[in-house]
């Protein structure tokens, strides 16, 4: 039942992202919402990333290289196939930790890189609304941005 229940989460953080990853494209890509905030762009590279990188502490392995977190968008332009490459494998690699997971590996911990440690269902939880929270901004880039 828990693993279903994961997998629920996963797929409802996934389905409510695409509807606004759908609407990124190469003319909203460097949309900001102002001069102070980061790019469409930028922002979505992140999510990818993120997930990518903090799944390690699941075992996720990747070589996605870190170009985002903890820093400032200085207008780099990112490619937007990979940055969705990017983001699909997280969400697929997630999917795979909850399948092969126990309902008592959940509270298991695990040392994060930027957080310390925690358990992975709080990882995991911290990846899902870092996802919405992030979402979120690029919804509201592409909506009011320029």
């Amino acid at each position: 039942m828990q693993k279903e229940m994961l997998l629920a989460l996963l797929d409802q953080n996934r389905s409510n992202c695409y509807a606004t990853f759908k609407n990124i494209s190469a003319e909203n890509i460097r949309f900001r919402l102002n001069e102070k905030t980061a790019s469409v762009g930028f922002i979505y590279r992140h999510i990818g990333e993120t997930a990518l990188i903090l799944g390690q502490s699941f075992g996720i392995e990747t070589n996605v290289e870190n170009t985002t977190i903890g820093q400032s968008d200085t207008g780099k332009e990112y490619d937007l196939q990979t940055s969705r490459a990017l983001l699909e494998q997280g969400y697929k690699a997630l999917e795979a930790v909850i399948e092969n997971s126990s309902d008592k590996d959940w509270f298991e911990e695990t040392e994060a890189p930027f957080l310390g440690t925690v358990s992975r269902i709080r990882l995991l939880s911290i990846i899902l609304f870092h996802n919405s929270h992030h979402c979120g901004q690029i919804a509201s880039a592409i909506v009011k941005g320029n």
